[in-house]
């Protein structure tokens, strides 16, 4: 039921549906619900699995389980304070029965009649030989009217109950689903083998079974894919139509002679090609991707020389003030070695610093910036060049679209180059980048050492402490990362990109929380300084944290997947990963290149107790292949392109400031991505500016795409 007799429409608040007044209204805001749109498209994070019914003597105290029970007596309720109401029943089926206790549910005297038989789903606890229940979800049972097996479960915050959600979520599908134009065009669904939107929408949030789930899952997951491709051809197409900033021929030899040792192959043939595009007179897109440590920040540099050499200015943006600093600290007296001043805008340079650097952008003669690096800061308004001929971005995967846009508006015949330390096979490289051209770095420089990597399980917990305070008692550090910030009970749940995934029947382990484990490892190590970082501190904290570990200050970094992009660290010489098995492979490689920059030895442990055939294969995998290129391959063959773009054990929904991908997780068919790639192509080239009517609908849903893809921008 709906509020008033208004017109109800996806753009409606949802404050129109019945029993959602301001402060429920204010909790979904929490979760970005405002509208019946948003509140059809918060799909469920999860899916408790209700198939198997269970028989009371057969559940162990502490389990949870589902079982059908018979009401063997009537509710009673008592009031034990002025705020607490306790009621409680007896229920039974052919193995035993259970004491029933709903805590401030008093009218469940009046929905439980003896002799009625319920679906009860909780956690069961035994005293002796009686078995209790508190709180078990309860659903009506009649033989002819079969109960769904998968119950969805959504994303929560205070003030918003899970039966809350449920119900706005069928009032909002009632209400606005056949006003939901399917954007996508018929002949691209049929080919894909793709459901309309409308009953994708229907099934995820009352779904009939798994194969309904899975098909659902896949058509979110190839629309994102789909509109992300479309922005991309469609960005390129508009790039090559601007005439570039002139780039002179420039001495490499100057340029390389400066340098402490000599290129890879696979670097000189990146700076050709870098060198190509800038001169080829059209502005150049092009990322350089490579694997940690094999020398694209070189690569970078030369980029940089050849738009000073050409009297022009440049810029380099990376997605900490940490690692921005290091870029400074090592590209300032380089450069300005050669006559360039360079200069470091951060968000936390002083107000008369950034006035100072503002004006020196500006400036087209003496004390003219040359050169500037820093963070974010970049894409204030107040950032202004005169003479911008090339960006750089570190760390790509941090950056979206629409920042490169950004940058684009700022100087559009500048040339853009993008970093990515995430080795990713190249067609799906092509496929995410199509607005791009594509240089590898696949070799490492001389002299780079091998992380030796070991698998291992909770039976080697004593000796890794002992082996942490070997290393830094020799003056190395440690790195810990875990997949979850805080201890959360766990709870009966699959999470829906493991029901896309047919994956293992192996439980879930319990997660090592990383705040409990730098606890621990204070108390087990007191001498030494153990810091803890994860993705909910605020910035400030976290520069803090990391800084403090840069300088040495902080011996053992307990940390979430945050420290993935990091900085460099020379004296960091093991990478301890908890829980290694909730891990795709790209990002536990990713990690393990946090270490083995310095001269140490270095070491990556993968700690697990997973016993699946699939967790130890790919556990294998990564002790044994070391090369990114061929780690990521086989990530995408195990996993498919999801794990490229929500990694397990992320801190965040969405990547931070990047892709704005919320339902990649669910694509665990390589094949998706590259179809939706080629989908966008093809349509194109028949309609490129989408602008007739036959595709309206899908020209609406991009407009939208872009706005949603703006707001998470960090």
């Amino acid at each position: 039921m709906t509020k008033g007799a208004e017109k109800i429409s996806l753009s409606s608040p949802v404050s129109c549906l019945s029993g959602i007044g301001d402060a429920k209204a204010k909790a979904f805001a929490r979760l970005g619900i405002f509208t019946l749109r948003d509140l059809i498209f918060h799909i469920p994070r999860a899916y408790e699995d209700r198939s198997s019914v269970s028989l009371l003597q057969n559940v162990a105290d502490g389990e949870k389980a589902t079982f059908l029970l018979t009401v063997a007596t009537v509710p009673t309720s008592v009031r034990l304070k002025r705020n607490l109401t306790v009621t409680k029943l007896r229920a039974f089926d052919d193995s035993a029965s259970v004491e029933l206790t709903y805590f401030n549910q008093d009218f469940l005297k009046k929905v439980f009649a003896v002799g009625d038989t319920y679906r009860f789903t909780g956690k069961v606890e035994r005293k002796g030989k009686r078995i209790l229940m508190t709180n078990p979800q309860y659903e009506p049972y009649m033989p002819d009217l079969p109960l769904p097996d998968y119950i969805p479960v959504y994303r929560l915050t205070e003030g918003l109950s899970a039966a809350a959600l449920q119900k706005a979520c069928a009032q909002a599908l009632a209400a606005c689903l056949p006003q939901l134009e399917d954007f996508l065009p018929e002949e691209i669904r049929r080919r894909n083998t793709l459901p309309t939107l409308q009953s994708a929408l229907t099934a995820l949030h009352s779904p009939s079974g798994l194969a309904d789930i899975r098909a659902s899952a896949r058509r979110l997951a190839f629309d994102e894919f789909f509109l992300f491709a479309l922005r991309m051809q469609m960005s390129k197409k508009r790039v090559v139509t601007e005439k570039a900033l002139p780039i002179l021929s420039a001495d490499r030899g100057a340029f390389l002679s400066r340098l402490p040792y000599e290129l890879t192959g696979a670097q000189s043939r990146s700076i050709d090609e870098i060198e190509a595009d800038m001169r080829s007179g059209t502005p150049m897109g092009r990322i350089l991707i490579g694997d940690v440590g094999s020398g694209k920040t070189v690569c970078a540099m030369y980029a940089v020389y050849l738009a000073l050499a050409s009297r022009h200015q440049a810029a380099v943006m990376a997605p900490t003030e940490i690692l921005a600093s290091q870029h400074y600290a090592e590209m300032k007296p380089f450069f300005e070695a050669m006559g360039f001043r360079v200069a470091l805008l951060l968000g936390a340079t002083s107000q008369r610093e950034k006035r100072e650097i503002y004006e020196g952008l500006q400036k087209t003669g003496e004390g003219r910036i040359d050169l500037v690096i820093g963070t974010h800061a970049l894409l204030s308004e107040k950032t202004v060049f005169s003479d911008l001929a090339l960006t750089v971005t570190d760390e790509q995967h941090r950056f979206g679209v629409l920042q490169r846009a950004a940058l684009r508006q700022k100087a559009p015949r500048s040339h853009l180059l993008v970093m990515s330390a995430t080795p990713i096979p190249r067609t799906l490289a092509l496929a995410l980048y199509g607005d791009l051209s594509m240089s590898t770095i696949d070799e490492l420089p001389k002299g780079r050492q091998r992380v030796d990597t070991f698998v291992v399980d909770s039976s080697f917990d004593a000796r890794l402490v002992a082996f942490m305070d070997k290393l830094t008692a020799e003056g190395g550090q440690v790195y810990v990362v875990c997949p979850a910030i805080a201890e959360e009970p766990e709870e009966a749940e699959i999470p829906l990109s493991d029901l896309v995934t047919e994956k293992e029947g192996a439980p879930l382990l319990p997660l090592v929380a990383a705040e409990k484990k730098a606890e621990e490892l204070s108390l087990a190590l007191p001498h030494l300084q153990v810091g803890l970082l994860h993705g909910k501190m605020k910035s400030a904290e976290k520069e803090a944290v990391m800084g403090a570990f840069a300088r040495g200050e902080v011996q053992i970094l307990v940390s979430t997947t945050v420290v993935e992009v990091g900085i460099n660290v020379p004296n960091a010489c093991l990478m301890l990963i908890e829980n290694a098995e909730r891990f795709g492979l790209s990002q536990l490689h990713q990690l393990r290149g946090r270490v083995g920059r310095g001269s140490r030895k270095s070491y990556c442990v993968l700690r697990s107790d997973a016993k699946g055939v699939t967790a130890k294969g790919r556990l294998e995998t990564m002790r044994t292949v070391y090369d990114g290129f061929r780690v990521a391959e086989e990530d995408l063959k195990m996993r498919g392109p999801g794990d490229f773009f929500t990694q397990a054990g992320s801190d965040d929904f969405r990547q931070s400031g990047g892709l704005a991908f919320r339902f990649a997780s669910l694509c665990q068919d390589e094949t998706l991505i590259f179809a939706a790639a080629e989908e966008a192509k093809r349509l194109l080239s028949g309609d490129t500016a989408l602008f007739t009517d036959k595709h309206a609908a899908l020209s609406a849903e991009l407009a939208r795409y872009a706005a949603d893809s703006a707001a998470v921008i960090s």
